[in-house]
């Protein structure tokens, strides 16, 4: 059957726009609007039938002439931008249950084989009008803001995608931890245990970091995704840890990293210095967490007894390259599974004995606990460190000094500083 006798099929279902006669066969043919497709259809109609052309007055029974409110749609849309920075978009849309079934019913019903659908036809039209006015370009795949009409509720939402950055953070200071943490008896509503701040602890390094930034990029928030973690009491130095900043419906965009860096360093009082290193994505999020990188620590060991130091080091070359079977700590059971795990130590050095204690190297696999490798866990972690002396051991200060694969290309004043002036090795249980 062909297209004349199809669009005559079509027009039976009842009265019909231009644009939706012509959308029925919208794939058909190139450089022509579905409007002028449906007007050349009814043209044929008319000639075929030989009788006067004769445009569509009545409402549309498909779209209720939604296509006449294109530039009203537009309009919505640039008001609902007033205030946000932007340089690409995409209009999307939410088409009514009603308008989609009816669409539908007709491409099924008349078998047609080349049909737009409205929603594709909706988006282009109002998309023109917008791009026309705000100057933006148009990006499919990843654009800065996401306008959704709603043509039921006759309203514009507008989706602010999240702008990502990639970098590396040092942390100076104990006791704080990467990521916020919900006080565990109100879940963040705040209690009397949390003193009504709703956290665990006062900051933590996601916070110190992303404060500025929330404040730069007028955003809703800032989430932090680190390629592993380094416990509460340990310190991060070296070359840093990588990480990628989700920044939550920033209104600001063009804001220059190294100035951002800048500020973020200026105000987190010494506690943590980062380098912001280049605008990433949700893929990069991905690899960084699910990565497998080995770690680089510096550990300060007590040792009940006495050890030379060439008891230490016979009992470290035992597990330099052994593979250590670990069951989840008692430590951090509560909130892990009760499992047991493989790792390897790919290398350990007994580095200095400071005041009776011993500073000692460790290079593991990722998802190695260090402590546990040093004290055994009450026989959780096999083979330990306290296992191969026969006397109990334990960390008494933790620093990760590389995590693999960070090249350190530059450095913030505050690293420099902070490596000038102190030594990377753990301070001493007093200053811990």
């Amino acid at each position: 059957m062909g297209v004349i006798e199809d669009s005559r099929r079509v027009t039976e279902y009842g009265p019909i726009c231009n644009h939706c006669l012509g959308r029925f066969f919208g794939k058909r043919s190139f450089g022509i609007t579905n409007e002028k497709r449906g007007e050349g259809l009814r043209t044929a109609l008319a000639l075929e039938d030989d009788t006067p052309y004769s445009p569509e007055k009545e409402e549309c029974w498909i779209c209720g002439n939604l296509f006449d409110d294109v530039e009203a749609w537009a309009d919505k849309i640039v008001d609902a931008l007033e205030g946000i920075e932007y340089h690409t978009l995409l209009v999307g849309c939410r088409v009514p249950p009603m308008i989609a079934e009816s669409e539908e019913m007709v491409w099924s019903d008349l078998g047609l084989k080349s049909p737009e659908p409205l929603k594709a036809q909706f988006n282009r039209e109002v998309g023109k009008v917008v791009t026309a006015r705000t100057g933006a370009e148009v990006d499919f795949k990843r654009p800065d803001i996401v306008a959704v009409c709603n043509i039921e509720d006759d309203c514009v939402e507008i989706e602010i995608n999240p702008i990502f950055i990639y970098g590396r953070y040092c942390k100076y200071l104990r006791g704080i931890p990467q990521t916020r943490w919900h006080c565990r008896e109100c879940r963040g509503k705040g209690c009397p245990r949390c003193n009504f701040t709703g956290k665990m602890y006062e900051t933590s390094v996601e916070e110190l970091i992303g404060a500025r930034v929330i404040e730069e990029f007028h955003a809703e928030d800032a989430i932090l995704h680190g390629a592993g973690r380094e416990d509460i009491d340990a310190r991060m130095l070296g070359t840093g840890r990588p990480f990628v900043l989700e920044v939550i419906h920033p209104l600001k965009q063009d804001i220059p990293l190294e100035y951002l860096e800048e500020e973020v360093n200026r105000h987190a009082d010494g506690k943590v210095a980062v380098i912001f290193d280049h605008l990433s994505n949700r893929r990069e999020v991905e690899t960084i967490k699910s990565g497998k990188a080995h770690k680089k620590y510096s550990i300060l060991v007590e040792v009940d007894g006495e050890f030379s130091v060439n008891d230490i080091k016979s009992s470290l070359n035992t597990l330099k390259g052994a593979q250590i079977s670990q069951r989840t700590p008692e430590r951090v059971s509560h909130r892990r599974a009760d499992k047991i795990r493989k790792r390897h130590v790919i290398d350990v050095e007994l580095m200095d004995v400071v005041d009776g204690k011993y500073v000692i190297e460790v290079v593991g696999d990722a998802g190695l606990y260090i402590k546990e490798l040093i004290s055994g866990d009450n026989k959780r972690t096999t083979p330990s460190l306290t296992e191969c002396l026969g006397a109990p051991a334990r960390v008494t200060a933790l620093d990760v000094i590389n995590v693999e694969g960070v090249v350190p290309e530059k450095k913030t004043e505050q690293m420099e500083d902070k490596e000038n002036g102190t030594s990377q090795r753990p301070e001493k249980e007093d200053q811990v």
